[in-house]
């Protein structure tokens, strides 16, 4: 490993699972580095890269870092394959299959001075045991999530986990730092499983196993927001960089032109003209994200309970979101809503997210609780109605209700009187109580990246020990 003298220009490679999420995250830690002065190779699929192209301006934007490239390797899945949230196992396997043998061929200590990989890749650990390239793992889901899989095998050893029961409601004990909070049902929903050897139980084993091999963890969050959590994994890492929120971050050590997008999906700005038209945090902003799905079951009742909340809102509804179930009379039902939605809605097929939650008119978000989705809330000081789906969305919505106080959690449950009752107390009889608290947070969250905060200095830190090899530190 280069000591502290040597001339090797500091450079890093990185490598994000290729889901949209991740891809966030990692592009805005990327130019963060580059602007830092470290160069960066940046690793995307095949697939993923050739969306990036065709739905923004990416090619141009970073164009202006010349310590930053991309190379591309396959994912090993047929291009028609969705790569939706019931396929992330299948894409993962492939990936190590596929993508690791060429990324290994990437990697070499005379030229990368540190491997920053997300943490579902196992592979990266051996890769940098083998060359002698330090690792960083960069979860991009929420501290919390990650932390509720890194103890699945103290769950298992005390019996907690798989349940002894069917009491989803019961508090689960077993999760240092989280005593009186999470209860079973709050658990990513993997844990809701009799057997252990199913491949996601095995995966997370693994990455409980991994985890603490690498010589530092980074985190998409901020000290004031997660602290208890974050303590918890200075206990399996010699160090922690809590960095976030990224995009925010960026934005304050170099403003992006407005119209930098990191998108695989075509952004509808029209949405943002029909905003402008609209009342002062008025509009409920609805969408699941990138990877979820409904049925045509869940999409009516999301419909009914919108509608009847009376309530105006902005739908995003991706063309591949929606799952087949049997409902005869979906298509007669599907078009009389759609008539009581022109009265007080929009609906696009995706969303410019971020400009879309900054806007004044826009007063909560109803979100499935994906990590990037409910920092961007909070940035913005929206709000929120949780409806998790999967990994540690389920987690999130808990901490958004029961411990930061800023929204209402809505998992396991898609019923129109709840979904109409949840709207009109986030937008109606409770709207005061939440906005302030949600004010709160969001001055907590810009205040760590300017000048001096906790995440500034967490960053000046992971720039520090990249050039200098310093990691870990004594």
């Amino acid at each position: 490993m280069p000591n502290q003298s040597s001339p090797m220009a500091p450079h890093v490679l990185i490598f994000p699972l290729p889901l949209q999420g991740p891809l966030n995250c990692m592009l805005n830690l990327a130019e963060l580095l580059c602007l830092a002065g470290v160069g960066v190779t940046f690793i995307n699929t095949d697939h993923v890269h050739r969306r990036l192209l065709a739905c923004s301006t990416s090619a141009n934007y970073y164009a202006k870092y010349p310590n930053l490239k991309f190379q591309t390797v396959p994912d090993g899945l047929p291009e028609e394959n969705p790569r939706t949230a019931d396929q992330i196992g299948n894409l993962i396997e492939s990936m190590e299959a596929v993508a690791s043998p060429i990324f290994r061929q990437m990697v070499s200590p005379d030229s990368v001075s540190c491997l920053i990989a997300d943490g579902i890749f196992a592979f990266a650990a051996e890769v940098a045991g083998d060359v002698g390239v330090p690792l960083l793992y960069f979860d991009t889901i929420s501290p919390c999530g990650l932390w509720s899989y890194l103890c699945m095998p103290k769950l298992i050893e005390d019996g907690e986990f798989p349940f002894p029961d069917d009491d989803l409601d019961k508090l689960v004990p077993g999760i240092p730092g989280m005593e009186g909070i999470i209860r079973r049902r709050d658990l990513p929903n993997f844990y809701r499983t009799d057997d252990l050897n199913i491949p996601i139980i095995q995966l997370v084993l693994k990455e409980a196993k991994h985890i603490p091999l690498a010589q530092g963890l980074i985190f998409n969050t901020f000290q004031e927001l997660e602290a208890p959590v974050l303590s918890q994994f200075q206990n399996i890492s010699p160090q922690i960089y809590a960095v976030g929120p990224l995009h925010t971050h960026l934005k304050s050590r170099s403003p992006p032109p407005q119209d930098r997008s990191t998108s695989i999906w075509k952004e509808d700005k029209s949405c943002i003209s029909w905003l402008d038209s609209q009342p002062s945090k008025s509009v409920l902003f609805v969408s699941i994200g990138s990877l979820a799905v409904v049925t045509k079951r869940q999409l009516v009742e999301l419909w009914h309970g919108l509608i009847n909340s009376g309530t105006r809102f902005l739908w995003v509804q991706r063309p591949d979101s929606v799952v087949e179930d049997n409902i005869p009379e979906f298509d007669e039902i599907s078009l009389e809503l759609l008539k009581n939605t022109k009265e007080r809605g929009f609906i696009v097929k995706w969303a410019p997210q971020e400009e879309v939650l900054a806007h004044p008119a826009v007063g909560g978000f109803f979100t499935h609780s994906g990590w990037n989705s409910t920092l961007e809330s909070i940035v913005e000081g929206k709000p929120m109605i949780c409806w998790p789906y999967f990994v540690d969305q389920q987690v999130n919505s808990r901490f958004v209700e029961e411990v930061w106080k800023l929204g209402l959690d809505m998992k396991d449950k898609c019923d129109r009187r709840v979904i109409e009752g949840m709207i009109r107390e986030l937008m109606g009889s409770r709207k005061e109580e939440f906005s302030e608290k949600a004010d709160a947070m969001a001055k907590l969250a810009r205040k760590s990246v300017g000048h001096g905060g906790s995440s500034f200095l967490a960053l000046d830190c992971l720039v520090e020990d990249i050039k200098f090899m310093r990691i870990p530190r004594n």
